[in-house]
């Protein structure tokens, strides 16, 4: 029999979190805005904070709130993403409990809602409500990063999107083989855009993990999410797409666009510049 499968947030962490490529572009199109570097950064949607935890151990002058609804995975971030703080270093990271929709913080410079977590969101004014709530919540010299996906393979039932992702040490000391990552969209509705998607896990030496996390989702367009923030307090909206390597892969390079061809499937940053 195979061993009960590993902890699935390190098994997400790994697969589909890269911060420091996501605060790289928040703080490059930030200076190149404001001409000088954030120090205050709002994780939304937060989970297990590893962005957020990212930021104040960068720099002793930076601090970071993470919002998140689900108390279990913010307390493993505190366990594991806060564990290599240093003291000083924690007190400059504040975790809340809570709706992102009503959660109070100081005025930051920079806010994120990453891995398409706003998409929760499927009735238009909702969304409103939300990004009016981030509007207010970051300083007149702000900006507000999220990401989408998209692409023409982005809208049909599909289960054939796998990658294969390094192994790693979990934080109790399990080894991770190298494993697959397997993106399934079940389901899509082209009359409102709703979705259902599937992360599947296949982890060599452990049991196969279907359905480790299940998405219900709206996949706003780009144009959508620009007259959004502009109607919630935003005086600009930027869209971010990235060119492709010669094996057809991101090239991991963000740049502002105005035109993009509708490949099978891309990701980009949408900025909203207060």
């Amino acid at each position: 029999m195979k061993t009960p499968p590993p902890d699935l947030h390190g098994l997400y962490e790994a697969s589909v979190q890269n911060v420091d490529t996501d605060l790289d572009f928040g703080q490059r199109v930030y200076t190149k805005h404001w001409k000088r570097k954030p120090r205050t950064v709002r994780e939304d949607f937060c989970g297990t904070a590893k962005l957020a935890a990212r930021w104040v151990q960068r720099n002793k002058m930076n601090a970071a709130w993470g919002i998140d609804l689900h108390q279990p995975t913010l307390d493993w971030g505190l366990k594991y993403n806060a564990s290599e703080l240093s003291d000083e270093q924690k007190n400059r990271l504040h975790l809340i409990c809570g709706d992102v929709l009503e959660a109070a913080t100081p005025k930051v410079d920079l806010a994120f809602a990453l891995n398409f977590s706003f998409c929760v969101f499927k009735q238009r004014e909702t969304l409103k409500n939300y990004f009016r709530a981030v509007a207010d919540s970051i300083n007149t010299e702000g900006l507000f990063v999220i990401d989408i996906y998209g692409g023409t393979e982005s809208v049909t039932a599909k289960c054939d999107d796998t990658r294969e992702i390094p192994g790693f040490t979990t934080p109790e000391g399990i080894e991770i083989p190298d494993f697959e990552y397997i993106w399934e969209q079940a389901a899509y509705n082209p009359i409102n855009h709703h979705t259902t998607c599937h992360i599947h896990f296949k982890v060599p030496g452990f049991r196969k993990i279907n359905k480790a996390f299940t998405y219900h989702w709206r996949l706003w367009t780009l144009h959508e999410l620009q007259e959004i923030l502009l109607e919630t307090g935003f005086a600009k909206a930027e869209v971010y797409l990235h060119d492709f390597d010669d094996e057809g892969e991101s090239d991991e390079t963000f740049r502002l666009r105005k035109t993009y061809e509708n490949v099978q499937g891309w990701v980009a940053y949408v900025v909203g510049i207060k």
